[in-house]
């Protein structure tokens, strides 16, 4: 099972976050690295498992 983060809008400048291997290690990843995917132009982001949207778009905002 992966885990992995998907970005709007798809076009920003932002590295793709690689894959997870639970959702705990895909939500700190995120809690860690927001401020840089937000000043790469990502204004949210949507939780994916297994080609499934879990949640989302959280916006990416102070």
């Amino acid at each position: 099972m992966s885990w992995t983060w998907r970005y709007e809008p798809a076009e920003s400048t932002a590295a793709e976050p690689g894959v997870f291997t639970s959702q705990s290690d895909a939500e700190s990843w995120l809690g860690e690295a927001w401020r840089e995917l937000a000043n790469a132009g990502v204004v949210g982001v949507f939780l994916v498992h297994d080609g499934t949207d879990v949640y989302g778009p959280m916006p990416l905002s102070e």
